[in-house]
């Protein structure tokens, strides 16, 4: 017996080293080199202070800011520890009652928007954490948000051209709109302007 665990045990221990120290750093090493910014959680910086990251969404409810896609997670909204949709089938009254209720906030910050409500702007997504929004959904906030600023439409639509990315090599995925980035921008103007 003693001859099979002196072994097994040595073989454990390094196995351990390996995959659980050596492999870890060499990976990250090599990640941090080729993608330095993916590497370290692709954050976003504000005055040289990080404030959030371009992969996990924010929780922006002022009328002056674009509102990003509804987080399913909890406690609170776009919670990364509590990534996950609201597992509520199509059926659920309570997934009917969530999105009826979404659909009246955004009635109440804008009453006069008569444009139609994009869903990612009323349905979570699977992870609960998207950063990002389309296109219509920024275009149907446009009103609302350059009215907040005291802005004209088309400076605010502007702002929405810019910081709308267009699908992944031309081939995968949907336009999208980064909410965070896009506030940030209408903030930076905002203090240029003295606002």
């Amino acid at each position: 017996m003693k001859t099979l665990l002196r072994p097994a045990i040595t073989l454990f221990l390094l196995l351990s080293v390996v995959t659980g120290i050596v492999y870890p750093f060499i990976v990250t090493g090599i990640l941090q080199a080729i993608f330095p910014g993916r590497a370290a959680g692709s954050l976003i910086f504000k005055d040289g202070k990080p404030v959030g990251s371009s992969l996990i969404g924010q929780n922006f409810t002022e009328p002056k800011y674009f509102w990003g896609r509804p987080s399913a997670t909890s406690p609170q909204p776009y919670n990364g520890l509590a990534s996950g949709g609201s597992n509520l089938g199509p059926l659920n009254p309570a997934l009917a009652d969530a999105v009826k209720g979404r659909i009246a906030a955004l009635k109440a910050a804008d009453p006069d928007n008569k444009l139609p409500i994009p869903a990612d702007l009323v349905e979570a997504s699977g992870s609960g954490l998207d950063p990002d929004i389309s296109p219509a959904a920024a275009a149907y906030q446009v009103e609302r948000v350059a009215r907040a600023r005291g802005l004209e439409a088309e400076t605010v639509a502007a702002f929405v051209a810019r910081y709308t990315e267009g699908r992944q090599w031309g081939l995968f995925g949907e336009p999208r709109v980064d909410v965070l980035e896009l506030n940030l921008a209408l903030d930076a103007r905002a203090s240029r302007a003295g606002q």
